[in-house]
């Protein structure tokens, strides 16, 4: 007899596909777990001070910064930035050449390097006036699901003096991220090392990171309520200086008004606001700021015009 039921053989049945994992993303670097929420509260602004951005070319640019103040002399500082080519994100081209020198003649200078696609290099020189005060070289490899950095901070062979700094981070899931940091300093008669475990979890709307050590411990949470309400809170203890402080800042956006306002609250009775309005058509930005600790009786404020 036939197959009176229509069945199918059960060698014929459709087979499902296996379910592809997606791969886990790469974490990112180790000096930007805490970039969200610390991007929430507003810079400190004091006397006024004017931003003059020119474009030359699609690689070239240059800013020059006019900044006078009550606290000490006016200065002029002339910022150099050079890209590159090759562009990996909308925020990282190599290589990139960057500059800053004020009207003293100390340079801020950084390097920025692609040596291979997954091995990145970065070199730091700041001088004050002829005297060289920092040189840094870093050196960082990005893998599909981890990020590996090593740093030397002024390496100095005469002098038997270095500074080197370790950074690791894995993604065990989409959401969580650990991973840790040892700093290790040597220099004639004193050397030690401070190992610090970090850890970050990513939702939806918020992001809650950790770092804690024998050094003391540092703790954000950013919270993105709607596309114009942003909200951070960080937590910073010091066991050396024993000291703890605790941090609320926002971030409001109005898009209608071309404004960004940016406040925070902090346990020192600190409290402060930064205002930030666009003048389109014109290529023009007017920042306000005001900071006033309680405690210290201390008032400051500023002003800030940027153009380009």
């Amino acid at each position: 007899m036939g197959n009176t039921l229509g069945l199918a053989p059960m060698g014929a049945l459709p087979r499902r596909s296996p379910r592809r994992e997606e791969p886990l993303p790469n974490p990112g670097s180790f000096d930007e777990l805490h970039r969200l929420c610390k991007d929430v509260f507003p810079a400190q602004m004091e006397g006024v001070k004017l931003v003059v951005n020119k474009v030359l070319s699609s690689h070239f640019q240059v800013a020059h910064t006019v900044h006078m103040s009550a606290l000490g002399l006016p200065g002029y500082h002339l910022h150099a930035a050079y890209a590159g080519d090759w562009q990996l994100s909308p925020t990282e081209v190599f290589p990139t050449v960057v500059g800053d020198m004020d009207s003293g003649g100390s340079l801020n200078a950084q390097v920025l390097l692609l040596l291979a696609e997954r091995l990145r290099a970065k070199a730091v020189f700041q001088t004050q006036q002829a005297k060289f005060l920092t040189w840094q070289f870093d050196g960082e490899y990005r893998g599909d699901d981890y990020t590996a950095t090593l740093t030397l901070g002024n390496p100095d062979l005469i002098g038997e003096s270095v500074i080197v700094v370790a950074h690791f981070l894995q993604s065990l899931t989409h959401r969580l991220v650990l991973g840790g940091e040892l700093v290790y300093h040597r220099r004639p008669g004193e050397e030690g090392a401070i190992l610090t475990l970090a850890g970050k979890y990513s939702a939806v709307h918020w992001v809650a990171t950790l770092n804690v050590g024998s050094g003391g411990a540092h703790a954000s949470y950013y919270h993105r309520a709607n596309e114009q309400v942003q909200v951070g809170v960080e937590f910073e203890a010091n066991t050396r200086l024993q000291d703890t402080t605790f941090s609320f800042g926002y971030h409001l956006t109005l898009p209608q008004a071309n404004m960004v306002f940016r406040g925070l609250v902090d346990s020192n009775w600190c409290v402060g606001a930064v205002l930030e309005k666009k003048m389109p058509p014109l290529p023009v930005t007017l920042a306000l700021g005001a900071f006033l600790n309680h405690w210290r009786n201390r008032f400051h404020c500023g002003f800030s015009i940027t153009v380009g």
